[in-house]
């Protein structure tokens, strides 16, 4: 089922008659469906998704996994939402697995993020440690294909 959320995911820049048209509403009612959901907190913002590799060359991103001691009543929430507030911190998850959170990082450049690992997060009560991954290239990012020009490019063949 085509539904408004997945249509705004796929494309939020379209206008609510377009909107509508898709998914076989009124106008009027597309708009009144948008602002609930984002009242409600189910649309939590809009945003550009950016090929850095063309627009920022030494823009880096690292996904940093990080063990941490729960916290008495507060298990790993209180920490996780301290993490989350760094604005070099683009996404924080809840882990299952070997590690507690999952920390998505992005700096200008390499000594940016190592800084934000070394001065900020590291140094944090209750963080166990930190294994910290580069991204090297990006192929695809929320659902969006990465272009790349491959055109005329084969593998060899050899017999």
């Amino acid at each position: 089922m085509n539904t408004l959320l997945e249509q705004l995911q796929r494309n939020a820049r379209q206008s609510n008659a377009e909107l509508a048209e898709m998914l076989g509403m009124d106008e009027v009612a597309v708009a009144a469906e948008v602002t609930r959901l984002e009242n409600e907190g189910a649309i939590l913002g809009y945003t550009a998704i950016v090929d850095h590799e063309q627009h920022e060359p030494n823009h880096v991103t690292a996904m940093i996994e990080v063990k941490v001691t729960p916290e008495r009543d507060g298990g790993f929430d209180r920490l996780a939402t301290r993490i989350a507030k760094f604005p070099q911190v683009k996404s924080c998850f809840l882990m299952s697995g070997s590690y507690d959170l999952a920390v998505v990082v992005e700096g200008s450049d390499l000594r940016e993020v190592a800084r934000f690992v070394s001065e900020k997060l590291s140094s944090m009560n209750g963080i166990v440690s930190a294994a910290t991954h580069f991204q090297l290239k990006t192929y695809k990012s929320n659902g969006h294909l990465r272009v790349v020009n491959d055109e005329g490019e084969r593998l060899p063949v050899t017999p």
